[in-house]
């Protein structure tokens, strides 16, 4: 067995990445870190896994070398203590925005100067989907980020295809309360945010660099990036508006969709026309490693709606992660990721 173990493992990514990896077949989970709750079970913070396990939280700094090391950490911790933790394994997969750029003007723009670029280079970005073959040779894989993993999904086949004024795209992403943290803060606390509908980066959002970073590999991609909160725990939901440089029937866009995803085990196109779950919606991925992604087709003009959601803790955090490591370490790609949803829910 793999020895893996969790550096941050108090927060909502690092409760899933838990969660997934003790059903995984081929790994051992050593250690979760937790400064603040060293010594307590790690049901202390992640409640669903009363019973589940018997692990305990260890302060950072006994962790011990092993196989694999995820560092779900905030962004700039692990950047910020390569050194230290550079030898403690021999491959690592990181959930924060430190190491999933290449392009260090576009980091400098959105987080400042890169504290560590000659490392950042040694890194792979871990979505599965665009990236599988550098994922299969890495040892370093940084994830992506839940906004940007939806909106590429939802986009990269038109993109892929030239078929999209590159300058054009708007992205509207709806996102649920979990995509900021397990630590509470002022626009968290629930009088506030209860019953909103909250525009939160309505320009220069930071996954913005990340979707132009792939989209970017099929043209100059500019994106429009806009993020709103919503009354909802888990999900994001990205509503997509492109614009074709041809014309294109339904039966055009039903080809692109399948003939990019068929293959992909996590990733599902919403085909029905009528019901009320005709779109693809988030909450019946809570918990999965799904992707789904529908369309619209705008009959007066030549706007193509993409409708895409996934669960931000999972396939836009710690399943990804998982996928990433099944991938590193030549296993089924969908080990440990097997679960469907719920519905109801």
């Amino acid at each position: 067995m793999t020895r893996v173990s969790i550096l941050g493992g108090s927060g909502y990514g690092g409760g899933e990445l838990l969660r997934i990896l003790l059903s995984h077949p081929h790994v051992t989970v050593s250690q979760v870190t937790s400064r603040g709750l060293a010594g307590k079970s790690v049901g202390r913070a992640h409640p669903n896994l009363r019973g589940h396990t018997g692990l305990k939280f260890s302060d950072p700094g006994d962790l011990q070398p092993c196989d694999l090391l995820f560092l779900a950490m905030p962004h700039g911790k692990a950047s910020g203590s390569w050194d230290d933790l550079e030898p403690l394994a021999e491959r690592f997969i990181d959930l924060s925005a430190d190491f999933r750029l290449d392009d260090a003007e576009s980091y400098a723009r959105f987080y400042g100067t890169h504290p560590r670029p000659d490392v950042n280079s040694t890194f792979t970005y871990g979505l599965a989907e665009v990236n599988r073959d550098a994922i299969r040779g890495a040892s370093r894989v940084a994830t992506g980020g839940c906004n940007a993993t939806v909106s590429i999904l939802a986009l990269l086949p038109f993109f892929e295809q030239g078929l999209v004024h590159l300058d054009r795209t708007v992205i509207d992403v709806k996102v649920g309360s979990s995509e900021g943290g397990a630590d509470p803060n002022e626009g968290s606390h629930h009088p506030v945010r209860s019953g909103t509908v909250r525009p939160y980066r309505p320009t220069g959002h930071r996954h913005t660099a990340e979707i132009e970073m792939i989209l970017g590999r099929h043209g100059a991609a500019r994106v429009h990036l806009s993020v709103t909160a919503i009354e909802m725990v888990r999900g994001a939901a990205a509503l997509a508006h492109i614009f074709l440089k041809e014309t294109l029937t339904e039966r055009d866009i039903w080809g692109i969709l399948r003939a990019r995803y068929d293959d992909e085990p996590f990733v599902r196109i919403v085909s029905e026309r009528t019901g009320v779950y005709r779109f693809p919606e988030p909450k019946l991925l809570a918990g999965t490693n799904y992707c789904d992604i529908g369309f619209e087709l705008d009959a007066n003009s030549e706007r193509l709606v993409v409708v895409a959601a996934i669960d931000n803790l999972v396939k836009g955090s710690a399943g990804q992660a998982v996928q990433a490591m099944n991938l590193m370490m030549g296993w089924d790609e969908t080990a440990g990721l097997g679960f469907p949803g719920l519905h109801p829910i």
